[in-house]
């Protein structure tokens, strides 16, 4: 009968062990979905970045280039 008791027991704690390593991954794979998702959107934000800095610097170069405080002078011609 001590042999029984022993045996459920270890049964038991062998059944804990499991449920308590399959909690474990299952709550890593709902971690790693989170970090997925959020270098997803990371990566969405970067490039929406990226686009939007690429019309700001050709806006800035078009308003250097209508300006007359940004071009270029000819220094001899002007001394002729």
């Amino acid at each position: 009968m001590n042999c029984e008791i022993d045996g459920d027991m270890e049964n038991r704690v062998e059944q804990e062990d499991k449920s308590r390593l399959i909690n474990q991954v299952l709550e890593l794979q709902h971690t790693l979905e989170d970090l997925s998702a959020r270098v997803d959107a990371v990566k969405e934000e970067n490039l929406k970045l990226k686009s939007e800095n690429q019309v700001l610097g050709q806006y800035i170069e078009n308003l250097m280039s209508a300006s007359s405080v940004f071009q270029t002078t000819d220094t001899k011609s002007k001394r002729k």
